[in-house]
């Protein structure tokens, strides 16, 4: 995977956590900063992680699953960028936004449920033969820098490209396990 696949990679796979950090950033009041780090480093972190554990599992069993992981990446990319489609267009739920601040136990909570996704593409880092330390990180880094932003966009301006930014990141997930698809294909 090239260097410009893996951000793009990186991107789609924080667009989750871009837009809860959004809508975060909306419910803040007070010490905006320290918000946004502490969202950021929370998210980057757990988008960092869960790959670095989906890498563990598929490397496991990549043997046994040699002959198809093509099919699994693309499956697993692909249902992810569905996903956040789908969300995308679902109707929004206003509880979202109802309340302000921020607990450490809503960001814990928060940070894993955006990074679910992160841990089906580290099952597909097994077989491409991704450097993992290079996109765990280069994960980690792109979602919390967007997270970060994120935050302090959201405060300024609302949750207006929320439904955007998960388009954009389902689109680019489905793109990406296409193209290792048609790679393969064309390859074997």
């Amino acid at each position: 995977m090239s260097p410009w696949a893996l951000f793009i990679l990186a991107v789609g796979v924080s667009a989750d956590a871009f837009a809860v950090a959004l809508g975060k950033g909306l419910q803040l009041r007070t010490h905006i900063v320290r918000g946004a780090l502490l969202i950021a480093g929370a998210f980057g972190l757990a988008q960092a992680v869960m790959p670095l554990i989906g890498w563990l599992l598929g490397s496991t069993f990549a043997d046994a699953i040699a002959p198809v992981d093509h099919w699994i990446a693309f499956a697993l990319l692909a249902a992810i960028g569905a996903k956040m489609l789908w969300e995308a267009f679902r109707p929004d739920d206003d509880a979202d936004v109802a309340a302000s601040g921020i607990s450490a136990r809503e960001i814990v909570l928060l940070a894993l449920a955006t990074s679910i996704d992160a841990l089906a593409v580290g099952v597909s880092f097994a077989f491409l033969m991704v450097p993992v330390w290079v996109a765990v990180v280069s994960i980690g880094v792109v979602t919390f820098a967007l997270s970060f932003l994120a935050v302090l966009i959201g405060h300024r301006v609302g949750t207006r490209w929320r439904k955007p930014a998960e388009i954009i990141g389902g689109i680019v997930l489905i793109g990406i396990g296409t193209q290792i698809l048609i790679e393969h294909l064309v390859a074997g």
